[in-house]
């Protein structure tokens, strides 16, 4: 109830008629029955924009650290994130990650749709980085679709580091399902997860038009800080 009110009385109607986002291919997302939206992720605000565009719920997987602030700022933080339909999860890795996974899953197995960024952080330079192969894992194991949502200039209206975005109008760019179902049963092989996640990501360079950069983008941003200090 609370997303929805803030969805479409509250915050939707506002932040809608102020950055008036295009959108392409809305068709092209299932109007039931659970489904991965995999997107490329520019800036803070795709979690934002993408529900908003979207008749059905969207659930994003968010860092925990945005749950667990104290004080005023601590509250504000959760209460945003709990409304626009994100759920907590560890990134630490190990059983964090399998809890991550398990908590996708029952979204999807419940018949929900799922918002993943494959990219696993937000791009440090707008260019497009190498796609983990958890989404690829989860879209097999659920045995559902994957759409691939392209973000367009999300990073101009709100660039990494800033804490109020630029008025600016943004677009969103939603391709065909891709059907991964040849591949049902073989989740554990890590070279069937590679060629998955690969061809998502094939299809999210061509909606983005972006540059397509064959590595981590974590390890561009640990290289970057590693040279600051």
């Amino acid at each position: 109830m609370f997303y929805w009110f803030m969805k479409n009385v509250v915050a939707g109607p506002i932040l809608l008629s102020l950055f008036r986002p295009w959108v392409i291919g809305l068709e092209n997302i299932p109007k039931q029955g659970g489904v991965v939206l995999a997107s490329n992720h520019l800036s803070f605000i795709d979690s934002v924009f993408l529900p908003l565009v979207v008749s059905r719920r969207v659930v994003f997987l968010a860092k925990s650290e945005y749950f667990t602030g104290t004080g005023l700022k601590g509250w504000a933080t959760r209460q945003f994130f709990k409304a626009t339909g994100q759920l907590p999860i560890d990134r630490s890795g190990g059983k964090a990650s399998e809890d991550s996974l398990n908590t996708g899953l029952a979204v999807l197995n419940g018949g929900g749709a799922l918002g993943i960024y494959p990219e696993g952080t937000r791009s440090p330079d707008a260019r497009m980085y190498r796609g983990r192969t958890g989404v690829a894992r989860m879209v097999l194991e659920a045995g559902v679709p994957v759409v691939p949502v392209a973000m367009i200039d999300t990073e101009k209206a709100m660039p990494t580091g800033t804490r109020i975005p630029k008025v600016r109008r943004i677009g969103i760019v939603i391709g065909k399902p891709l059907d991964f179902s040849r591949f049902q049963g073989m989740e554990g092989d890590r070279f069937v997860l590679r060629s998955v996640t690969d061809e998502l990501m094939y299809e999210l360079r061509h909606l983005s038009d972006q540059e397509y950069v064959d590595v981590y983008a974590t390890s561009v941003k640990e290289k970057r800080a590693s040279l600051s200090r």
